[in-house]
């Protein structure tokens, strides 16, 4: 297997690839890390997706990994929904990227990703009709909802918001436009799987899972392609059982 740390215009990336597909034209999953993680700590989901067969890019989200400009926790914390949407525009140029080099099969690209992976995956599925399939590990589909719940916890925690309401408004406004429980329709009947701790504290997982089962009778022709998997004692830290079942999945929705 090859892994190559490689730049495509100003994004680093991991591309993961077996060596008899590194030339040829093979469905590609674009994986996502979380939040103050780097490209490199989901190695594990590429080398078990890539030897399915597929290609595999992990990027480094903007102020992360290759990409950091040395911030604390709390001043990322406070740019958060800039990363994420920094990714979702990013996600678009890497696909453009792929079809120009001609590494990727026509119709068979996924994305994934764990907890800020995850959100940003969600985001990308309410704008790109073009992703095939999607793992989304410990995110969430709400972006309003949990943007407002982040602001409550900063306020809440004695600290003072750089923005004025106006500011604020316009930034839920903004977020509105990616968020996916405001744009169940743009799902259009695609395979999605979710996994989520139920002890997690850090992406709650009742307003996932209420998403979940809100939408799946849109699936109910095809509930196969709709799959919520939670762990009962898990927190914010995905099994090995539910990496091995993201990487069975898009295995099973990208390949022939």
């Amino acid at each position: 297997m090859i892994v190559r740390e490689e730049k495509w215009g100003h994004i680093p990336l991991l591309h993961i690839v077996e060596e008899d597909f590194k030339d040829k034209q093979v469905p590609v999953v674009i994986f996502l890390h979380g939040f103050t993680s780097a490209k490199e700590h989901n190695l594990h989901y590429a080398h078990n997706i890539a030897k399915k067969g597929m290609r595999v890019l992990l990027p480094d989200a903007h102020l992360h990994g290759a990409r950091t400009e040395q911030l604390d926790e709390a001043q990322l914390s406070l740019r958060f929904w800039e990363i994420v949407l920094t990714s979702i525009e990013e996600v678009k140029y890497l696909r453009e990227e792929l079809v120009k080099q001609a590494l990727i099969t026509p119709e068979k690209i996924g994305v994934g990703g764990t907890s800020m992976g995850g959100i940003t995956t969600l985001g990308c599925l309410t704008v790109y009709d073009w992703i095939d399939t999607a793992a989304v590990m410990m995110g969430a589909p709400g972006f309003v909802q949990l943007a407002e719940a982040q602001m409550s916890q900063f306020e809440r925690r004695g600290f003072k918001l750089p923005i004025t309401d106006e500011e604020k408004k316009g930034m839920l406004h903004t977020l509105s436009t990616f968020d996916l429980t405001k744009h169940v329709d743009a799902l259009e009947h695609r395979p999605v799987y979710f996994w989520h701790g139920k002890q997690d504290t850090v992406v709650p997982f009742e307003p996932t899972y209420h998403f979940y089962e809100a939408v799946k009778k849109d699936y109910a022709d095809t509930p196969e392609l709709f799959e919520f998997v939670s762990d009962d004692t898990a927190g914010h830290a995905v099994s090995r059982t539910g990496m091995l079942k993201a990487a069975d999945w898009f295995a099973c929705h990208l390949k022939d």
